[in-house]
């Protein structure tokens, strides 16, 4: 029962620093960064399983982190108001071709990292977007404009007089 306790503090920890990481952090990580959680993974093993290394021991710790992230997944699913605080929300980062710095700045992204992105979509230029919705994942969700919808300009529409 102690690794069953201990497995849910770990679990409320880890839950809460990657919801602190935030989405451009998981979305988008460095080497040093995916050795961190794998060094964090063993710190986590080692204050779950204390000095039990047992086959049980380990079947414990694993099998409570799955319930407890299959019972959010419920939770999230049972009750669409606690959604946003458990799996996150999406945010707008560029509307009609404008980048949404405050936008950009609650998620600590940078407009380098915007469009590194963007030229990994094929898209040349910020102008082409109609939207781009960072979403909870950590990936960017791109939508074009359409070119044929705007509006046309005036020389377009004069055409021969006579």
């Amino acid at each position: 029962m102690d690794i069953v306790l201990r497995a849910t503090a770990m679990f409320a920890v880890v839950f809460v620093v990657l919801r602190l990481l935030g989405k451009r952090e998981l979305g988008q990580m460095t080497p040093f960064e995916v050795v961190s959680l794998v060094v964090i993974g063993d710190l986590i093993q080692q204050g779950i399983t204390h000095n039990d290394f047992s086959v049980t021991g380990a079947m414990l710790a694993i099998c409570t982190f799955a319930f407890w992230s299959v019972a959010l997944g419920w939770l999230a699913y049972l009750f669409p108001r606690l959604q946003k605080g458990l799996q996150g929300s999406p945010r707008v980062i560029i509307r009609d071709g404008r980048l949404l710095e405050d936008n950009l700045r609650r998620d600590r992204m940078t407009r380098s990292e915007v469009e590194s992105e963007m030229r990994l979509a094929g898209i040349g230029s910020m102008r082409d977007v109609a939207w781009a919705i960072l979403e909870p994942q950590g990936k960017i969700s791109f939508i074009k404009r359409d070119r044929d919808a705007e509006p046309a300009r005036q020389e377009d529409n004069d055409g021969p007089t006579g």
